[in-house]
């Protein structure tokens, strides 16, 4: 195979796709180098290399956050959710695109539809029924919420992948005598792992940057999630940018290091799931 000529074309796409990244890779310059600075020093020259590195920042943040404790509440919601959300997801799409009944696909459009109704037309009436089911101000009422938000996007994805996958193995599996569930769990499950791995991705990425459910539905200071804890610095009068922003860097580090690690299955998923059936 012939290597392709390196044109003046090629060269161009590649400067643009440069500088596209160096715009989007700009804001974590711009939080990076401004978490170990002074306050005056962040609003005299926010540009700036730091004049003095002021690692402080980074301990009073951890203290006044209660760190440990925000970071054990976004990891509980997060991880509980995102399990329930996948699992009943994938267990739906599954029952839906097998037994392909009338019922179900109307059912199915209605999850779909859901997915372009906005959040803040639904807000209100959300946390009315949180209330009068007696959950709020919980972790139960606020995963019950982001079960309810999240199904929609986890189960169109699963629903698209599930048609690739041939029946004849499924039927293969239950004449050796695997029940309903056995198939599920034992065959389809685990050929659904493209997928499941991008549900969790995105689902994770969406419920721990989360700031506007937990902030309606949480109210006690010690069930309060990273975004939460990081908005207190942000009062009415006055912005402590020099603890903001290394609060910021300890609630966005476990996330990006979790995408980094699983960005490849992104890209699999959604383009299996979009070429099939």
């Amino acid at each position: 195979m012939g290597t392709k000529k390196y044109t003046g074309k090629l060269f161009i796409t590649e400067a643009v796709m440069i500088i596209v990244g160096l715009l989007f890779l700009a804001p974590f310059y711009f939080l990076l180098v401004n978490s170990v600075k002074p306050f005056g020093e962040i609003m005299s020259n926010s540009a700036s290399w730091p004049q003095i590195f002021k690692w402080e920042n980074y301990s009073r943040a951890w203290e006044l956050t209660r760190f440990p404790q925000a970071f054990r509440n976004s990891m509980i919601i997060t991880v509980v959710t995102v399990i329930l959300t996948a699992l009943i997801s994938a267990m739906g799409a599954y029952r839906m695109v097998r037994a392909n009944t009338r019922f179900n696909r109307i059912l199915f459009m209605l999850f779909v539809a859901a997915m372009v109704i906005p959040f803040q037309s639904i807000m209100i009436p959300l946390l009315k029924v949180v209330n009068v089911m007696g959950v709020n101000n919980s972790m139960v009422g606020l995963i019950m919420c982001y079960l309810g938000l999240g199904a929609p996007l986890s189960l169109f994805l699963f629903h698209g992948f599930i048609k690739a996958i041939p029946l004849e193995i499924e039927e293969a599996a239950t004449v050796d005598g695997c029940n309903p569930i056995t198939v599920f769990f034992r065959i389809v499950l685990p050929l659904l792992k493209p997928m499941l791995m991008t549900v969790i991705i995105l689902n994770c990425l969406w419920v721990w940057n989360d700031y506007l459910l937990p902030s309606l539905i949480l109210q006690k200071p010690d069930m309060r999630t990273i975004p939460l804890a990081t908005f207190a610095f942000f009062g009415q009068y006055t912005k402590q940018w020099d603890l903001a922003l290394p609060a910021l860097v300890l609630g966005i580090a476990p996330i990006v290091a979790f995408f980094l690690l699983l960005q490849r299955y992104i890209v699999e998923g959604v383009a299996a799931g979009s070429v099939k059936g």
